[in-house]
């Protein structure tokens, strides 16, 4: 059997422009990540050796000079120092340790944060479809995911919304996410703009899409402290790629929390934020009066909603926000894993933080969704009475 992943960039955007601040930024921070079965899916026997078959063929990805290229060309904000970083950067698969007992998987990464950063999303996708391979699940035909894409597109394309494919790390398979790309594609004058993945990107030559991730404010607060981390982090964001890259996330430590510190300064130089946990209408209420408040006309920035969407969700979303503020989706797991099986629900989370005083310090990430707070429970609670965040 092949191996699964075949690209350096097979990939989401948003690990290499955070790769590229890291490497300018922190070169000597490290971090440890943790996989998380939130489905609690039971593994079948020997997964934990086929993931570790998987992860040692990964240090034979190299970025090629036709991918370098596309880099170059795409993303003018990517310095050429971290092209050329990313040039000869190849995987480590001793800074993955992988063990199983009975149908619980195990699985963690620990090393400096710039090179580990890149694991998280192709551990994720390959643990997704061995799954699926090993169990022997019966996906639908090709056929039938092309139909299905096709149905969505066509209600994307009469709601008017600008959408992209964001569904990398919880894909029932590389072919199927390679099927449903190839079907917005060829859409009949849809409105979607790009990939979250820098392999498909380039395959079918549309838009990177990605700024950051939870991390990088999880990152901040444990090197930093809780009150700081958001401003900090939009800060060094901005240091690194000066008004380029201009999607603010929002909720990693409450979007309440986010937006006393997203000022003026902040509000009129990022382009919009993205919501990505918590009930989407009451954010984009809470988003519409933040820039208000700011003097800011709501028309001219955008929300990117990137939570769990399928169609019923978009249309109301929609509805809601139609003449009030720009809007965009990215939909994940409802366009690369809707085949007809439950789709995975896992994640894997940067843990701890080797900070500047060499001490191991646990991160922590409290959602607008008190069920998807992470983070170890004392160091929870010590964020939220810092934070001054109630239940």
């Amino acid at each position: 059997m092949a191996p699964i992943l075949h690209s350096l960039l097979d990939n989401d955007f948003y690990k290499f422009t955070m790769q590229c601040g890291v490497v300018q930024l922190f070169p000597k921070t490290k971090g440890r990540y943790t996989f998380i079965n939130r489905g609690k899916h039971e593994f079948p026997e020997g997964f934990a050796e086929a993931l570790q078959e998987e992860v040692n063929h990964m240090a034979q990805l190299k970025l090629s000079k036709a991918e370098k290229q596309f880099l170059k060309d795409n993303c003018p904000y990517l310095s050429p120092l971290y092209l050329d970083f990313l040039e000869g950067y190849c995987y480590d698969p001793s800074e993955v340790h992988i063990s199983q007992q009975g149908s619980d998987l195990q699985v963690t990464v620990e090393g400096y944060w710039y090179r580990t950063i890149l694991w998280e999303v192709p551990l994720l996708s390959i643990i997704s479809e061995l799954f699926y391979r090993l169990t022997k699940a019966t996906a639908w035909t090709d056929e039938q995911v092309i139909a299905n894409t096709r149905e969505k597109e066509l209600l994307y394309k009469d709601l008017g919304v600008v959408f992209a494919e964001f569904g990398t790390r919880r894909r029932h398979s590389y072919h199927v996410q390679d099927i449903v790309m190839s079907t917005l594609m060829d859409g009949y004058g849809s409105t979607f703009i790009g990939s979250s993945n820098v392999h498909f990107a380039m395959k079918y030559q549309v838009k990177p899409i990605g700024t950051h991730a939870h991390e990088w404010f999880m990152f901040h607060a444990a090197e930093y402290s809780y009150k700081m981390a958001n401003a900090l982090s939009l800060e060094h964001w901005v240091d690194v790629y000066r008004g380029d890259l201009g999607v603010a996330l929002s909720d990693t430590y409450t979007t309440d929390v986010f937006f006393k510190q997203f000022d003026k300064k902040f509000s009129k130089l990022f382009d919009g934020v993205r919501h990505d946990s918590g009930d989407p209408i009451v954010f984009a209420e809470k988003t519409i009066a933040h820039y208000k408040k700011m003097g800011i006309n709501p028309l001219s920035k955008y929300i990117i909603f990137s939570d769990g969407l399928n169609p019923k969700k978009v249309q109301a979303i929609t509805e809601a926000c139609k003449g009030k503020i720009g809007i965009s989706f990215g939909i994940g797991t409802d366009l690369t894993n809707d085949v007809g099986l439950r789709p995975m629900n896992i994640v894997m989370k940067l843990t701890e933080v080797l900070t500047s005083d060499n001490e191991w310090v646990p991160t922590v990430k409290l959602s607008d969704e008190p069920n998807k707070h992470t983070g170890v429970p004392r160091m929870i609670e010590l964020a939220k009475g810092i934070l001054g965040i109630g239940e």
